[in-house]
């Protein structure tokens, strides 16, 4: 997804990339033919008129989903007010942990400990994956890792897939808005982002909260480019640092993306952290650009390692294609 595209070319990309989701692929579509929906997202600012945003402070304001597009159409172009509020509100912070499947490969290939520091961590959720099992379906059989619940990925390729979970000694965060995982209204909310028919996403989102309020985790409020060295630099004294991020770099104006990927580029260099990046393939072109080409009508985020990219992945993690040698 593209938070800053123009409105009837974001909403048809995400009609393209929610095909897990038929209620909201079909309202995306809708959208964008709909020339009175478009006028009234085009009010909202630019980051504010994302698809997942929109939909998710519909549902909260009592559209229902799965539901048809009428009572989506109705909700905004009837809203006195309240559902707008919401939407500026809010910003769109899915943690999907079903993303560690994808991201371990990744982490297991630094010596530990680990010190894990996420950007755009919302409640922190992904910063639990020494907590799960994981499940991982491969060509020559399943590979299975620690206990249940465990998290599904098909993968494709010769992914390092690990045999040992990591051993994580620090754990930390970053973001313009933390969730607070002791808060109801903030988990309700992480809740409502979750798309519809997805109901084995939202098991595994209670359970993920679950993890997290055993062990809050430490996020710093702040901008992520700003906040960055010094959690590196006080992250370095628990253990390997390793930056990560996934689903959150798109959220940046273009211009402050280049800036991130400097930075953290320049932090790599210094020998101060590694960095996995997993991102939609527009998102990071330093990284995607040091793969193999991708059609441009194939949907898939790009993973990579200290900027190289070694994967394709799915958004949510079910999937994993190991394009590395």
């Amino acid at each position: 997804m593209e938070p800053y595209a123009e409105v009837e070319e974001s909403y048809r990309r995400f009609a393209a990339e929610a095909a897990d989701s038929p209620t909201f692929a079909a309202w995306a579509a809708a959208v964008a033919d709909d020339p009175d929906v478009v006028a009234w997202i085009r009010t909202l600012p630019e980051l504010k008129q994302q698809p997942n945003l929109v939909f998710a402070a519909a549902r909260r304001h009592g559209v229902p989903a799965p539901g048809p597009y009428d009572g989506l159409r109705a909700a905004l172009l009837g809203d006195t007010g309240p559902l707008r509020a919401t939407i500026l509100a809010r910003s769109t912070q899915t943690n999907e942990v079903g993303r560690l499947a994808t991201l371990l490969p990744a982490f297991g290939s630094f010596a530990g400990p680990l010190a894990l520091l996420e950007v755009g961590s919302s409640a922190g959720l992904c910063l639990y994956p020494d907590r799960w099992g994981y499940a991982w379906s491969t060509d020559d059989g399943p590979v299975v890792l620690g206990d249940e619940p465990r998290l599904p990925c098909r993968v494709k390729g010769p992914a390092p897939l690990p045999a040992e979970l990591p051993e994580v000694t620090w754990r930390g965060g970053i973001d313009l808005n933390p969730l607070d995982v002791t808060d109801p209204d903030d988990m309700a909310w992480l809740e409502t982002l979750v798309w519809p028919e997805q109901d084995e996403r939202r098991t595994r989102l209670v359970r993920a909260i679950e993890v997290a309020r055993a062990d809050p985790p430490t996020v710093v409020a702040g901008d992520l480019v700003e906040e960055l060295p010094a959690l590196v630099e006080q992250a370095s004294a628990y253990g390997t640092v390793v930056v990560f991020h996934s689903a959150v770099i798109a959220y940046l104006p273009p211009a402050r993306r280049l800036e991130f990927d400097a930075l953290v580029r320049d932090l790599v260099a210094s020998g101060a952290c590694h960095w996995v990046s997993n991102e939609g393939k527009q998102v990071l072109p330093s990284v995607t650009a040091t793969g193999p080409p991708i059609p441009d009508e194939h949907p898939t985020f790009v993973l990579g390692i200290d900027g190289q990219m070694v994967a394709q992945t799915h958004g949510h993690g079910r999937t994993q294609r190991w394009t590395a040698t």
